[in-house]
Formats: C-alpha cells, sequence, structure tokens
C-alpha cells in the first residue's frame, strides 16, 4: 500500500478544524459556501486592489468571521439524538432576543439612513434607543445555545440573532468611526453610552465564539483578566489599580490598544492571507506531496514514519496557523504508521506533537509568530525569519535525534518499499515546491508579505494545472470557502487575544510586571530567565500559539528588555515557550490532538511530548547567551556557536534517550547531560569543558560496551547461567 492510498484513507478529522461545524445541505448549504467564499475573496481583493481604512477594514473582518461563525459552528458538542421538543422550546425562547436585536438593526438602519439624505439631520431617538436592547439580545441568546442540543445539519433561532448581532455591532462601529468620534472619545470618561453598549455585545460574541471554536481554557483566561479589570482596587501589591466604569473599559477594548490592535491587524492581513494559501495548497493535494516526499526520504529509515513526521510537520507546521492542528493535518496519517512500526500510541503521539508544534517556529511562515513579531517590535519580517533559521534547526535536529536513538534503542525497522510513495516519481514532480520556493524568493525579493503570499496563492493554482487535481471554478470555490472556514479559529483567537492585551494596557499591569522582573534580576539574571520562562509557558497553556505569544509579548518581553536584552532576543525567546506551551503538561493542546489520533492517555502523552521537544527548552537559553544563534555578531562566532549548539542538542537527546554509541548507563546520561548544559552559554571555556565531557562519555561507553563484551562468553560458560539480555530500555 502505497502512501498516496493511505493518503486518501485514512479517517482524518474536520479539515477546517471545527469540531463542533455544521454540515448545513441545501439552498441554505449553498448560500454558506457563498458567503464563506465571498469574505476570502474580499480579504484578497481588499488587500491587493482596493485598500480600506483601518479601522473599517478590521470591524468587518471582525464581524464577518463572527456572523460566519455562529452560522457554521454549533453551540454544543455534537449529541446522538438532538431533542427536537427542547430545540423547538428554546427557539420559542429566542423570539424575545430575536425581536430586541432586530429592533437594534432597525434603529441603525434609520440612523444610517439620514446621511444619504441631504437636507436631513439624523435625529437622536434611533441611536439612544440602539445599545441596551443589542446586548440583552446578545446574552439571552447566548445562554439559550447553551442549553440547546448540537444544531449540526440547521441553525437555530437563536444563532441566527447572534448572526444578527454581529452585523449590528459591527455596522454601528463604523458608522460611529465618522459619526460620534469613536477613535477620539473610546477608552475616556466622555465615551459615547451607545459605543459601550455595542462594544460590550462584541465582546460577549469574541468570548462565545471562542468558545466554540477554541474551548473553556482560553475563555476562562480572558473572563479573569475582565474581572481584574473591575477588581482592581482591592487587589495586593503591583495587581493594584484604581479601576474602570463599564463604558470607560468596554469603548477601550475596541481600539487600536486592544482588539482592533496588533492581533487582528495580524490576523486581517497576514494570517487569512496564508490560511488561504494552505486551503489551496489542500485542495490541490500539493500538500499531500510535502508529506509523500517526506515519506520518501525518510519512510524506509528505523523509526521512519516518525521521522516522516518531523520533515513533514516542519514543512506543513510553518504554514498551519496552530499546533493543534498541525498534528491534525498530519499526524492522522504518520500516528497509525508509527504504531504499526512498534511506537506506543503515546510514544506517537508526543512525537507527532513535538515535531507539529516545531512547526511554528519554523522559517518562513513560523504560523503566525514572525507576522505578529514584526508587528510589535517594528523588527523587519526578513530579519525575524533570517534569525529563526538556526534555532529552528537545534529544534528538529534534537526531535530527530530523541526519534532515531529511541528506534536504534528499541529495535525499530522503518517501512517497505512497497509501503512507500516511489521516490522516482516524485522527483519528477519537484515542481510541485514551486509555491513554496517563490514565496520565500518574493519575501527575500523586497515584495512585500501581502504581495508574497498573493504569488504563492496564485503559483498553488498554477502547477495545479500539471496535475490531475486541476483547479477550475469549483475547485477555486472550495478552496477560498475552506481558507475562511479554517481561518475562523484563529480570528476569534486574536480578538480574544486582543482583550488580553486591552486589558495590559489599560490596567498598566505590564509595566508593573517588568519592574518586578528587573528587581528580580538584580540578584540573578538567570533567575529572571527562568521566571520569565515559567510565565510565557503559564500564559500559553490552553490558548494556541497566537494568542499566547501576544500576550507574553504584552507582560513578558518589555520586563526582558529593560534588562538591556535586545528586542529580538526578547521577542524570540518568550515566543519560543510560547509555542512549546502546546506540548508542556499539564495543559498540552498538541499532545492532547495527538492522544485523540493515537488512543492514548492524554497527560501521559503530554508528558512524553514534553520530554521528546526538552530541546526547546534549552535553545532559547542558547540564543540569549549566545546571540550568534540568532546570526548576530562576527561570523567565527555564529559557525562556533551553531556547532556548538548541535552538538549540545545531539547530547542532551542522548542523555534523555539513554543511548550513545550503546546502551548509556545512569552515569553516562548524567555526563552527557552536564555536557549539553555546558554548550548553552557560548563562551569558549564552557565549551571545551562541554567537549572534554562528552569525550570522557564516550571513553566511558566505550569501555563499559568492551567490558560487557568479554564478562558474556565468561557468564554463558557458567552452567546454568542465563545468556544476557541484548534488548535493554
Amino acid at each position: 500500500m502505497e502512501v498516496e492510498s493511505a493518503t486518501a484513507t485514512t479517517a482524518k478529522p474536520e479539515a477546517d478544524g471545527l469540531v463542533n461545524g455544521r454540515d448545513l445541505g441545501g439552498p441554505m448549504g449553498t448560500a454558506l459556501l457563498a458567503f464563506f467564499t465571498l469574505y476570502a475573496a474580499w480579504h484578497l481583493w481588499t488587500l491587493n486592489v482596493f485598500p480600506m481604512e483601518t479601522w473599517t477594514y478590521r470591524l468587518v473582518h471582525i464581524g464577518g468571521a463572527l456572523a460566519l461563525g455562529f452560522a457554521s459552528v454549533s453551540a454544543v458538542a455534537r449529541q446522538p439524538a438532538p431533542l427536537a421538543p427542547l430545540n423547538r422550546l428554546l427557539d420559542a425562547l429566542a423570539y424575545p432576543a430575536a425581536m430586541m436585536v432586530a429592533w437594534s438593526l432597525f434603529c441603525l438602519g434609520v440612523a444610517a439612513s439620514y446621511p444619504l439624505l441631504a437636507a436631513a439631520e439624523t435625529p437622536a431617538w434611533p441611536l439612544a434607543l440602539f445599545g441596551q436592547p443589542l446586548l440583552a439580545g446578545t446574552v439571552m441568546a447566548i445562554v439559550i445555545g447553551w442549553l440547546g442540543t448540537a444544531s449540526n445539519d440547521r441553525i437555530p433561532l437563536a444563532d441566527w440573532v447572534l448572526i444578527g448581532a454581529s452585523l449590528a455591532v459591527a455596522g454601528f462601529l463604523i458608522y460611529s468611526l465618522d459619526h460620534l468620534s469613536l477613535r477620539l472619545r473610546a477608552g475616556t470618561g466622555f465615551a459615547d453610552p451607545q459605543n459601550a453598549w455595542a462594544a460590550a455585545a462584541g465582546v460577549a460574541l469574541i468570548l462565545e465564539l471562542t468558545r466554540r471554536v477554541a474551548g473553556m481554557a482560553l475563555l476562562g483566561i480572558v473572563l479573569l483578566m475582565i474581572l481584574y479589570a473591575f477588581i482592581g482596587p482591592w487587589l495586593p501589591g503591583f495587581l493594584e489599580h484604581s479601576g474602570y466604569t463599564a463604558s470607560r473599559f468596554f469603548t477601550y477594548l475596541f481600539t487600536d490598544n486592544g482588539i482592533l490592535g496588533p492581533t487582528i491587524a495580524v490576523s486581517s492581513t497576514y494570517l487569512i492571507l496564508f490560511i488561504v494559501f494552505a486551503a489551496f495548497l489542500q485542495v490541490t493535494k500539493v500538500g499531500d506531496y510535502f508529506v509523500n516526499f517526506a515519506f520518501a526520504i525518510a519512510g524506509r529509515a528505523r523509526g521512519g514514519p516518525a521521522k516522516v513526521a518531523v520533515f513533514a510537520s516542519a514543512l506543513m507546521g510553518t504554514i498551519n496557523g496552530t499546533s493543534a492542528g498541525n498534528v491534525a493535518a498530519t499526524g492522522s496519517l504518520t500516528i497509525p504508521m508509527m504504531k504499526r512500526v512498534g511506537y506506543r500510541p503515546q510514544s506517537a503521539a508526543a512525537i507527532e506533537a513535538a515535531a507539529s508544534t516545531g512547526g511554528q517556529i519554523m522559517p518562513p511562515i513560523m504560523g503566525a509568530g514572525a507576522f505578529i513579531m514584526a508587528e510589535v517590535t517594528g523588527i523587519p519580517y526578513t530579519e525575524i525569519v533570517i534569525a529563526a533559521v538556526i534555532p529552528a534547526i537545534l529544534y528538529f535536529v534534537s526531535i530527530y535525534f530523541m526519534v532515531d536513538f529511541e528506534a536504534v534503542r528499541n529495535g525499530m525497522k522503518g517501512l517497505s518499499a512497497d509501503e512507500l510513495p516511489k521516490f522516482r516519481k516524485l522527483i519528477t514532480q519537484i515542481y510541485l515546491f514551486v509555491p513554496v520556493f517563490i514565496l520565500i524568493y518574493a519575501l527575500f525579493a523586497g515584495y512585500s508579505v501581502i504581495r508574497a503570499g498573493t504569488l504563492a496563492i496564485v503559483a498553488a493554482a498554477v502547477v495545479s494545472w500539471l496535475t490531475p487535481h486541476r483547479m477550475g471554478p469549483r475547485q477555486l470555490i472550495e478552496a477560498l470557502a475552506l481558507g475562511s472556514r479554517m481561518a475562523l479559529q484563529i480570528i476569534a483567537v486574536c480578538a480574544a487575544a486582543g482583550v488580553i492585551v486591552g486589558v495590559i494596557a489599560l490596567t498598566g499591569v505590564g509595566a508593573r510586571f517588568s519592574s518586578l522582573l528587573l528587581n528580580l534580576a538584580q540578584h540573578s539574571q538567570l533567575m529572571a530567565l527562568i521566571f520569565a520562562m515559567a510565565i510565557s509557558i503559564l500564559l500559553g497553556m490552553g490558548m494556541p500559539t497566537t494568542a499566547a505569544y501576544a500576550v507574553a509579548a504584552s507582560v513578558v518581553a518589555p520586563g526582558l528588555i529593560r534588562l538591556g536584552i535586545e528586542p529580538l532576543i526578547a521577542h524570540f525567546f518568550v515566543f519560543y515557550f510560547a509555542v512549546i506551551s502546546a506540548i508542556t503538561p499539564p495543559v498540552a493542546l498538541a499532545a492532547y490532538a495527538g492522544s485523540a489520533i493515537a488512543g492514548s492517555d492524554p497527560l501521559r502523552t503530554s508528558i512524553a511530548s514534553f520530554k521528546i521537544g526538552i530541546a526547546a527548552f534549552i535553545v532559547p537559553f542558547m540564543f540569549f547567551y549566545s546571540p550568534g544563534l540568532l546570526l548576530e555578531g562576527e561570523p567565527l562566532i555564529i559557525v562556533r556557536s551553531v556547532l556548538t549548539a548541535l552538538a549540545g542538542v545531539t547530547l542532551l537527546a542522548a542523555s534523555i534517550q539513554a543511548w550513545f554509541f550503546g546502551p548509556a548507563t545512569i552515569v553516562v546520561r548524567a555526563i552527557l547531560l552536564l555536557a549539553a548544559l555546558c554548550m548553552i552559554s557560548g563562551e569558549w571555556r564552557t565549551d571545551f569543558v562541554g567537549i572534554g565531557l562528552a569525550g570522557g562519555a564516550f571513553l566511558l561507553q566505550r569501555w563499559s560496551a568492551a567490558r560487557s563484551t568479554t564478562a558474556a562468553p565468561a557468564a554463558a560458560a557458567i552452567p546454568g547461567q542465563p545468556e544476557p539480555s541484548s534488548n535493554r530500555d
């Protein structure tokens, strides 16, 4: 069986990643498909041809995602037998909510129509009666959705109410940009009350969609931050603040300091663009070629499917917006095959989770991190990508040797030739890498990120014409619609992260945290870094990478910069730990996604993935102490730093997996671990110590192996003495 056929027959999670996604048929399904297609096409048109005013564009981006999200994602998980009478009762209870939101839409329509009449002056009553019914109807519809059963083949009335509320919020705030001076008064004591009602309804809608597409963990964190904004006067220490009125708080969130700030700026430009690119690769089957190419290269090696997971996840993970999404995309194929060659289910899931998480730090796209980092720091995108190359290589070298040492230690084999795609055939289709090559070339040739991404999308469509999966009008619509559906989760997450960033900016807790970090560093800079690491991981638990880094960049990175650390190093430091929070117990989203495919225990899988990806906990300290790993400094220093770092992560893998030219004893493993840690600082003295320790471990290992070899015949000569086992774990 070749991998091409396996790709087609292996059961995969839904391509768009929406667990509660609806499968609407008939006219409603067709209409929803059309709106998804138009949503993606509108972004491409606006980004490349007809730019819009910034705040208006971002509000349409959010409002459209909210409306499409409530239309396509059920409020609760699937249930085998929906209770029709209960659904009808809840629909009846939703009528008052529908009437309130409909009234708000009517008021907005009346207010917006008067400016079209040159001689008419807008009366006060439509706007005065807009906000309270909107918020009340929104909250009622959300609660009704929680009480209902799964609605996978229809859109219940409560969700129609939320769709209307989404349009009302976005429409009113866009109207307010020109007519109510939203920019000047938002977040101040002079904020318009109706803007506050609309903003509060908008926050409620964002939180509800986040709950549906990203789960309760991120929702809980956002709610905790909102609560913090109101209870600050009663908190101790650096958490205390003066407190804020609801009007000031909610209007502040809907500014470029909060929801409309850097996270939505990135999701509305770069993320939507590259998610559509990923959808084009998926529809044209170019993405399958990447996976098959990895199988052809590494499939026959010992532990072959695990090494395929490393290569394929590096290729696909850089495009995919989330670590868990990358696990779902590649793990559904690699995890079953790893189990076939002898990996335990939890090991197979852990390897895939660790490799998929590494995709978020792999240039050129790095999931979304590079774009957010460029937006936050002002550092050019190409500089960030170049700086990320060596740390990403170190991470994947570590994962590779982790996999290789485990495979050789347990005597695992690769896949047979008839189970793999033919390399000769695949090499004739090497042109399918053209979209990625064009993307990389355009980025470094001086094109904007938007133009480079658009060229890559066009290239993906063009190269498909050379394959059996030609992209025609039907496939184009499918790719655009799939891109929009895939983007819903990341847009909701970015909006929720914007709420957190807004609270941090409004309360000033980020600056006070920086002062705390600075005080800690006066005693020990290493302790300050460890503390920053812990906070970054804690913030990232339960969050997708984008939200985790956005929050860590607001809270932790400024403190590191105040310590005198270069902004690029500081942001890379928190970015790495925000990324690997996806494989850090007890809440490890990527590991949980892998365990669902492998059928393993989630907690044990998260512990195993932590072990596999442990180099990621060392690499940030490496480039802090050795800036040469970020390609900063003299060429000779960069080369030495890279070589010693490669040796360090390899020794670390050998220590963790208990294999160093043979089974390693506890003493050898301890020496290897110490040698690996000596490679961190980048100083030539510690490097020499590390090299010396590694050499000593090698000699000790050879001596132990020679001793066991000579002892074996003697043991065999003793009557009744069992033969020594060669299968050491």
